[in-house]
């Protein structure tokens, strides 16, 4: 019970919540009850759940951290429109603070909690969700922002790929889709290079690929982690320079419009002029990432 609305555990009514997020989320309608799925099905060593209201009008999910136990986040909150302002918001967050404290959390964070998480934070123009967290003491500390990819580009032309893929051969370089027999392989690559979370995220992709030279793998690209995001992609150090970053992508990229897509959202960007330069995306989704110490 938190002030006078009650809430329940809802972590096994993945297909409510997935309807309730659709109803709520107006620039993520198509794929949130995905992304719902997607957050209830994390790693196995993740604590979290999903508290809601008795009649489902509206629900939190929230987890633990596994880098940092001490840091807990609020992945996902959703309040149906026709429950709107009576408190409902301010209620589940305190309810998720509640869970989180009982959990040993000390600080919150509303940003994605790596590999498995919805967005990189709070989307600015979901502005009632902001004045809500900053209304609870949340104070911002980042900002993050997807890039959008134009999947009827010719960044994704067959041919132009061809061609990519036969100049890398001629530098020694093979690219290949990830089959059955490569994902492990691939996936002690990028936890080797980089880290658990993008390892986990090539191992839960809808779609991989990978180039290698000698026998030994030197860069990866996945999409699907997320429904329609693109990412993580990586090339080791000793390979940068040979252009096979830009290959990858537009062979991933390629992929999702085959798979039906429109459009590719590359997330929590960091390098903006490559993805320009390479597919002719453009930053257009902003998010503002909040944290809270609890006392």
């Amino acid at each position: 019970m938190t002030g006078n609305l009650s809430v329940r555990d809802a972590s096994g009514d993945v297909a409510a919540l997935g309807e309730l997020a659709a109803a709520a989320l107006a620039f993520d309608a198509a794929e949130a009850p995905r992304l719902v799925a997607r957050l209830a099905a994390p790693p196995a060593d993740r604590r979290w759940t999903a508290l809601a209201t008795p009649d489902l009008d509206g629900a939190v999910l929230t987890s633990v951290s596994t880098r940092d136990p001490s840091i807990g986040h609020i992945d996902l909150l959703a309040v149906h429109p026709d429950a709107r302002g009576a408190g409902r918001g301010r209620a589940l967050v305190e309810a998720a603070q509640e869970w989180l404290r009982g959990e040993g959390v000390t600080t919150v964070r509303v940003a994605g909690n790596p590999p498995c998480y919805a967005w990189p934070g709070v989307d600015v123009r979901y502005t009632a969700a902001a004045c809500l967290f900053e209304s609870l003491g949340y104070e911002r500390e980042q900002v993050a922002w997807n890039m959008t990819a134009d999947l009827s580009d010719a960044a994704c032309d067959e041919r132009a790929l061809a061609d990519d893929v036969e100049r890398l051969a001629g530098k020694g370089v093979a690219v290949r889709a990830v089959g059955p027999g490569d994902r492990a392989a691939v996936a002690a690559f990028v936890r080797e290079e980089w880290n658990e979370s993008w390892s986990w995220e090539a191992e839960q992709a809808t779609g991989c690929h990978y180039a290698s030279r000698d026998g030994e793998i030197i860069g990866f690209a996945a999409w699907g982690a997320r429904p329609a995001w693109f990412g993580p992609m990586g090339t080791a150090p000793a390979a940068r320079g040979l252009g096979v970053g830009g290959v990858l992508l537009r062979r991933c990229l390629a992929e999702m419009r085959a798979a039906g897509l429109a459009s590719a959202q590359i997330s929590w960007v960091g390098p903006l002029r490559f993805y320009s330069g390479a597919v002719g995306a453009r930053a257009e989704r902003v998010f503002w990432l909040y944290r809270r110490d609890l006392r």
